[in-house]
């Protein structure tokens, strides 16, 4: 997800008051801070795959520039944004360095227009794929080796892999919003007829500015909680499936 070099000067106030407004809350309870420290390991590992996962899926439509950039890698220093990261661990909606790609160095098995798509749908399928894999091995420890989550070591591992779902199922709902500049809105433009598409490319700051409009509002919240609800009572259904064979 892409948020471009803030050289505007209200995008620069806005980004600060979010970043303060929240952090404010966060040092006045001792809870949430707590909370906001279990959740780093989460963020690093959502952060990081989610970039990586354009990176590779670009790679491997014939687009080496995320290679010869040095983004194929899960080192998160090659993806981490300081910005995105502190919003996404006070605010709860963030965004990691971008990957660049070329999409005219894709191979021709695919159009331009779908590959595009691919590439930006793997950062969000990368994210429910770990949300999925933190649930199994979630279910896995509350099913056989409950002794363990109930030691201080057992029950922060547990509260870590919590964090890590919740985040991970966030930062993939949230991506998929179809508006600039989230990766749902590159998805979009390939199921987007001719006009419709030329409409949306020549109105993107416009859709911009109505993504800005609802993420800073409790709208963004309207529109991604009964997607976060569906995902997370999927995952529960795995997580008890996987318990149940352990009970």
């Amino acid at each position: 997800m892409f948020f471009g070099n803030f050289s505007n000067p209200w995008m620069i106030i806005l980004l600060i008051w979010l970043i303060f407004d929240n952090i404010s809350y966060y040092l006045t309870e001792p809870g949430a801070l707590l909370g906001l420290i279990l959740s780093i390991p989460g963020i690093l590992i959502a952060i990081t795959f989610h970039e990586y996962a354009h990176a590779w899926a670009a790679d491997k439509l014939g687009d080496d520039t995320p290679r010869r950039q040095g983004r194929l890698t899960l080192n998160p220093l090659k993806h981490i944004d300081p910005i995105g990261a502190i919003l996404l661990l006070t605010a709860g909606f963030g965004w990691g360095k971008p990957v660049e790609i070329n999409s005219n160095n894709f191979n021709r098995t695919v159009s331009i227009k779908k590959g595009n798509a691919l590439v930006s749908l793997a950062g969000p399928a990368m994210n429910f794929i770990l949300a999925i894999a933190f649930s199994i091995i979630y279910g896995l420890l509350n099913a056989f080796a409950r002794g363990f989550i109930l030691t201080t070591v057992g029950a922060v591992i547990n509260s870590v892999i919590i964090y890590a779902i919740s985040i991970n199922v966030g930062l993939g709902v949230f991506n998929l919003i179809p508006l600039p500049p989230l990766d749902g809105s590159k998805i979009l433009l390939a199921f987007l007829p001719s006009k419709a598409r030329v409409w949306y490319m020549n109105h993107e700051y416009i859709l911009y500015i109505v993504f800005i409009a609802i993420w800073v509002t409790p709208v963004a919240g309207l529109i991604i909680s009964p997607a976060i609800k569906f995902v997370n009572a999927g995952l529960m259904k795995l997580i008890n499936l996987i318990i149940g064979l352990g009970a």
